[in-house]
């Protein structure tokens, strides 16, 4: 027994594991038998590796807990695709062992690889179209998105016309409560005129876009009622929209296979040239308008 075949079963043994709890907790009849299946494939893994290494069934329950714990709060797709990315490089590593096997050994562990790509090419993408979470990521998305780079813009053109955090947090969420009605609107057309076959129900677009939003705004607001600096209340509602923009990115780059690095620069740059841009029309109107002798 070498160390590789017993990482090799551990991590199909743990696999296994993660399948048949997470089919136990599957309240959706197809979901569930998809799972099942899973759970079944990894089983039959777990007896070839094992047949090499010994027993080889220990794993980490905290592990096992937080892949759970993930289902449960962000969906079974970005669950298993967090998982899956793994097991991407584990199909790696099979076909480099492919070159010590012979036989029947060597046409089992072709089986395996082919089961492995299968998961990741058809079943989870089926999965994907079944979830309701996924199916309303790009309204999600759109919410968070939106909100971030409009209040950051407003927060920013307030940083530069007045020095009074309260009118740029009041501001801030009289701006953001309208825009989330509005988009909310749009996401209802959206979705009502977006073709039979995206199956997506207008009033839970409506109501996820503007939940999404009114959350963002919410949490970019708050600081300014928190302090009376008007650079601290700022960087730390643009630390927030940092934040939120990279875990809104992040989750959608594993539903949806895309680049996270690419994605967030090109989004936190999106939601900077909007801030400066935003700052140098506040100092702007404040120097015309005397705005920030007023009030600041």
């Amino acid at each position: 027994m070498s160390q590789v075949e017993y990482e090799f079963c551990r991590d199909e043994y743990f696999d296994y594991i993660v399948y048949r709890e997470l089919a136990k907790i599957e309240g959706n009849s197809e979901l569930k038998s998809i799972l099942e299946e899973f759970s079944e494939q990894e089983r039959k893994h777990y007896e070839f590796w094992k047949s090499f290494s010994g027993d080889c069934s220990g794993y980490s329950r905290l592990k096992l807990f937080l892949l759970i714990l993930s289902r449960r709060i962000l969906g079974l797709t970005f669950t298993l695709k967090l998982l899956e990315r793994h097991e991407s490089r584990v199909i790696e590593s099979y076909k480099l062992y492919l070159n010590r096997l012979n036989g029947e050994a060597r046409s089992k562990l072709e089986e395996i690889i082919r089961d492995e790509i299968t998961h990741e090419k058809s079943w989870l993408d089926e999965m994907a179209e079944k979830e309701s979470i996924v199916k309303y990521l790009g309204f999600i998305a759109l919410g968070l998105a939106d909100a971030i780079v409009e209040i950051t813009g407003t927060h920013a053109g307030f940083l530069g016309a007045t020095e009074v955090t309260l009118v740029a947090g009041v501001a801030g969420l009289i701006v953001g409560l309208s825009a989330a009605i509005s988009m909310s609107g749009a996401a209802y057309l959206q979705a009502k005129h977006g073709g039979l076959e995206e199956k997506l129900r207008p009033n839970v677009s409506a109501l996820t876009t503007g939940i999404a939003y009114i959350i963002a705004v919410i949490l970019l607001a708050l600081p300014y009622f928190l302090t009376k600096s008007m650079i601290i209340a700022f960087t730390t509602s643009l630390i927030v929209a940092l934040i939120l923009i990279a875990l809104f990115t992040f989750y959608g780059s594993i539903v949806r296979d895309r680049d996270f690095k690419k994605e967030f620069i090109e989004t936190t740059l999106i939601l900077l040239a909007t801030a400066i841009a935003s700052f140098l029309f506040g100092v702007i109107i404040g120097e015309i308008t005397g705005i920030r002798g007023l009030i600041g």
